[in-house]
C-alpha cells in the first residue's frame, strides 16, 4: 500500500471541520471562541477537552492527549495514520490518491480492518434476506411478530436470521471470497477445537435472530443472536467474541441511533436487551442504550458520561436483574452519574410495558424511578430482621461495601445517613465499617491520570515555536535568518528546527494539521497546545527579541570556545592569528546583537 501525498492530507484535512468531526462522536459545549467536553481519553469530572475551531486542533489540558483532525480518529478509534485519513475521506467525498510503496505492518492491520468491516457489512445485509424472504426463516418472523417488530422496524434495524445448519455462513463468506483465516478473525465461525485454529471451524450463530452490534458511527461491528424459543437450554442471547473490530465492554447497543435523544434529554434509559431498546425507540422513547451484557463497565459508562448527567436502570424484576444493577454501579458513580431505578412489575419488561399497557404508562415509570439508594437500602431492609442484632450488623456490612463505592464525600455521607437512619445503627458506627482502602486508590488513580507527561523545551525556544506556527511575519523573519546555523549550536531546539523545515502556512489550518500529521503523539500533543495559547499582540517584534537572544547565546558559546582554544599550548602563529581574528569578529558581533535596533526599541 503506497503513501498518501501531503497535498492529498492537507485537502482532506481542509474539508474536515474539527468541531463537527468530534461533534460527531460526543457533544461539545461553546465556551467562548472554542469548544469543551469531558476528555474521552482520561476520566475527569469537569471538563478540560478543548477543541478549538479556529486552529483546528484540540487538546486537553488534564492529561495532556491532543492534536490534529488525524490524531482524535486515531486515538479515539483506535486507527493508524492511514486509515483515519481514509475515514476522513470518506467522510468528505474526497478520493485519497496512493503513491507506490511496500505494505508495513500498520497496512496490513488497515487492510483487515476494512475487509471485517465489509464483512460485517454483507453478513448484516445476508442475514436481514435471509429473515424477509427465506421460507425456512419463517418461525423467525413469526417470533418478530408476536414481539410487535414489523418488516419496517426490521428493516431499520438490520434485523436478519442465521440458519440452523452448522456451516451456512462459512460456506456463504467463502463464496463472497474471504479467506477462511478472515472469516475466522471475524467470530462467525468458530474452531471445533479451540487448540487446533487451523482445524475445522463451524457457524457461531444458527437459528437465531440476528441484531447487529454498530460502533458509535453506525458501522456493523460484531451480531447479538437471539434464540427463538425462551425454553431451548442454550444462552438467550450469544454476542460475537472479541475482535479486531470488537471490544465487548466498549461498545452500548443503539448508541449510534439515540446519541441526539441522549444529549437532548440528558438521561439515559438503559435496557437490558436489544428487543427492549428496539421496542421503546420505535415507540418515540429515543433517549435509549444497552449494555453489550447485564453490567455497565468502565469503559462504558465514560462514554455515556459523554452525553447525559442521569442514567435510569430498567433491568428485569428478577434476580439477576437486580444484581445487574448492583454490578453496574460502581462504574457510573465512578462517572459522576446520577443512578435512578425504574421497577419492572414481576414478569414484565420494557418491551411488554410498552406493547401491552402503552407508552405512556413506562414513561410514567420511568418519571417515578426512584434514586438508587433508596431503592437499595430499602430493598435489602425490607428482606432483614432488623430486631436480629446478628442479621442487622451482616446487613450493615454488606451496605457497607457497596456505599464506599461512592466516590464523592459529600454523596457518600448522604448516603452514609441514609442507611443509618433506615436501619438503627448510629451514623459514626457505620461509617467506621466503610472500607478506606478503596476510597484512598480512588485518589491515586485520580492524581495520576491529572498528571501530563509531556515535557516542553525551554520557554524561549518554546516562544519561538508557537509564533513560528501562528504568525506569517514572524515566520517569515526567522526563515530568513541563518536559522538552521543558529539552531544547530543551540540546544533543545529540535522542534523549532522541524517547525521551521516544514512547508506550512501559519494562516491555514488545513497546512498546520498536515504538518501535526508527521509528529509522534507527544510531540502533536505539545504543538496543540501552543495551538491554544494566546499570542502577543506584537508577534514579530517578539520575534525578533527573542531570536536576538538566541544568536547572542550563540555567539558567546562560540566566543568561550575560541577563547579556550587561545589557551592551548604551542599553537603555531598562523593559528594564533586566525583565532584572534574570529575572536574579534565573535566580540563584534556579540556588541552588535546586545545593541538594540531603533525599531525594537519602538516596538518596546
Amino acid at each position: 500500500m503506497g503513501t498518501i501525498p501531503t497535498h492529498n492530507i492537507e485537502q482532506i484535512a481542509a474539508a474536515n471541520d474539527i468541531v463537527e468531526v468530534i461533534g460527531s462522536y460526543f457533544p461539545l459545549k461553546r465556551a467562548g471562541s472554542s469548544f469543551k467536553a469531558l476528555c474521552p481519553f482520561h476520566q475527569e469530572k469537569s471538563p478540560s477537552f478543548n477543541v478549538s475551531p479556529q486552529r483546528q486542533s484540540f487538546h486537553c489540558f488534564g492529561c495532556g492527549a491532543g492534536g490534529s483532525v488525524f490524531r482524535f480518529v486515531m486515538d479515539y478509534e483506535h486507527l493508524d495514520f492511514p486509515s483515519a485519513v481514509r475515514k476522513l475521506a470518506a467522510r468528505a467525498g474526497i478520493p485519497v490518491i496512493e503513491e507506490g510503496g511496500s505494505r508495513g505492518p500498520d497496512d496490513r492491520h488497515h487492510e483487515l480492518r476494512r475487509t471485517l468491516l465489509q464483512m460485517h457489512a454483507e453478513a448484516a445485509e445476508w442475514f436481514h434476506e435471509n429473515l424477509l424472504k427465506r421460507e425456512w426463516a419463517s418461525p423467525a418472523r413469526d417470533y418478530l411478530k408476536k414481539r410487535g417488530v414489523d418488516r419496517n422496524v426490521a428493516a431499520n434495524w438490520q434485523i436478519g436470521f442465521a440458519p440452523d445448519t452448522w456451516d451456512a455462513t462459512l460456506k456463504w463468506a467463502l463464496d463472497r471470497g474471504y479467506r477462511r483465516q478472515e472469516i475466522l478473525q471475524s467470530g462467525l465461525v468458530k474452531p471445533r477445537d479451540e487448540d487446533r485454529p487451523d482445524g475445522d471451524v463451524y457457524d457461531r450463530f444458527r437459528n437465531r435472530v440476528m441484531f447487529p452490534i454498530c460502533n458509535d458511527v453506525g458501522e456493523v461491528i460484531a451480531f447479538s443472536g437471539r434464540v427463538l424459543a425462551s425454553e431451548v437450554e442454550t444462552a438467550k442471547y450469544l454476542n460475537s467474541p472479541e475482535t479486531p473490530l470488537f471490544r465487548k465492554g466498549h461498545v452500548l447497543f443503539g448508541l449510534h441511533k439515540s446519541k441526539r435523544a441522549l444529549i437532548d434529554a440528558n438521561s439515559a434509559i438503559v435496557c437490558e436487551g436489544q428487543l427492549d431498546l428496539i421496542t421503546l425507540f420505535e415507540a418515540g422513547i429515543g433517549n435509549v442504550v444497552a449494555p453489550q451484557g447485564t453490567a455497565f463497565t468502565e469503559n462504558q459508562a465514560r462514554i455515556l458520561k459523554r452525553f447525559v448527567e442521569e442514567v435510569v436502570l430498567c433491568f428485569d424484576a428478577d434476580a439477576a436483574g437486580q444484581k445487574a444493577a448492583e454490578r453496574s454501579l460502581e462504574a457510573l458513580l465512578q462517572n459522576d452519574l446520577i443512578v435512578r431505578i425504574a421497577e419492572m412489575p414481576a414478569g414484565e419488561d420494557p418491551d411488554s410495558i410498552v406493547r401491552k399497557r402503552g407508552r405512556e404508562e413506562f414513561e410514567q415509570r420511568i418519571s417515578d424511578a426512584r434514586d438508587f439508594f433508596d431503592y437499595w437500602i430499602e430493598r435489602e431492609a425490607r428482606s432483614t430482621d432488623l430486631t436480629s442484632l446478628g442479621a442487622k450488623m451482616q446487613l450493615a456490612r454488606n451496605l457497607a461495601g457497596t456505599v464506599a463505592r461512592v466516590h464523592d464525600p459529600m454523596m457518600r455521607r448522604e448516603v452514609a445517613n441514609k442507611v443509618s437512619a433506615r436501619i438503627g445503627v448510629a451514623t459514626r458506627d457505620f461509617e467506621a465499617l466503610l472500607p478506606k482502602g478503596s476510597r484512598e486508590r480512588n485518589l491515586d488513580a485520580d492524581m495520576r491520570s491529572s498528571a501530563a507527561p509531556i515535557a516542553a523545551p525551554r520557554h524561549d525556544v518554546a516562544l519561538l515555536c508557537l509564533l513560528a506556527l501562528r504568525d506569517n511575519e514572524a515566520r517569515e523573519f526567522m526563515l530568513e535568518q541563518k536559522w538552521r546555523e543558529v539552531l544547530s549550536q543551540t540546544p533543545d531546539t529540535e522542534m523549532l528546527v522541524r517547525i521551521l523545515g516544514a512547508d506550512l502556512a501559519p494562516d491555514e489550518p488545513a497546512s498546520v494539521n498536515t504538518f501535526m500529521a508527521s509528529l509522534r503523539p507527544e510531540e502533536e500533543a505539545l504543538v496543540s497546545a501552543w495551538l491554544l495559547q494566546r499570542m502577543p499582540p506584537n508577534a514579530a517584534a517578539v520575534a525578533r527579541d527573542w531570536w536576538a537572544g538566541l544568536q547572542q547565546a550563540a555567539v558567546r558559546r562560540q566566543l568561550q570556545i575560541a577563547e579556550g582554544r587561545m589557551k592551548i599550548p604551542q599553537l603555531t602563529p598562523g593559528e594564533e592569528v586566525t583565532l584572534q581574528k574570529q575572536i574579534l569578529d565573535l566580540r563584534k558581533q556579540l556588541h552588535e546583537l546586545s545593541a538594540p535596533s531603533p525599531a525594537r526599541v519602538l516596538d518596546r
